[in-house]
């Protein structure tokens, strides 16, 4: 008797699909949160960038520790009847990890277009410096 396990080659690559599938959901909460960040980072500061249309600067908030920055809001329920709603609503929080120490006192946030824009300086023990190699 002979027992043919050839169906079974692409099971994993099938699970890993239904996987990758599930995590796509409309919620915004099972997988990469609300509202969607871009963080990016250079020589002099770090950036972050969260997507906000609709959501007035009265209803954010944000908080700098010592290592992260948190944005909380809220976002209003639209009124209406829908056939399809795909915008979340109600309470959001994100929390950005920071690796680096922040300079406190010159963080800018500006909110245009809805999207927010927050720019972290790096404290000036932390950036990057040129050593000149002076002949013995």
């Amino acid at each position: 008797m002979v027992i043919d396990f050839t169906t079974f080659y692409d099971f994993p690559r099938m699970v890993d699909r239904l996987m990758e599938e599930m995590g796509r959901t409309t919620s915004y909460g099972r997988r990469g949160g609300y509202p969607p960040l871009f963080v990016s980072e250079d020589d002099k500061a770090v950036s972050v960038r969260a997507e906000l249309p609709g959501v007035p600067m009265e209803d954010i908030e944000l908080t700098l520790t010592d290592k992260s920055l948190v944005i909380r809001g809220r976002r209003a329920a639209e009124k209406g009847r829908y056939v399809r709603q795909e915008r979340p609503s109600g309470d959001f929080q994100r929390i950005v990890t920071l690796g680096v120490p922040v300079a406190r006192d010159a963080v800018r946030a500006t909110l245009a277009d809805g999207v927010l824009t927050v720019t972290l300086p790096k404290a000036e023990d932390e950036r990057p410096r040129t050593i000149t190699i002076n002949e013995a």
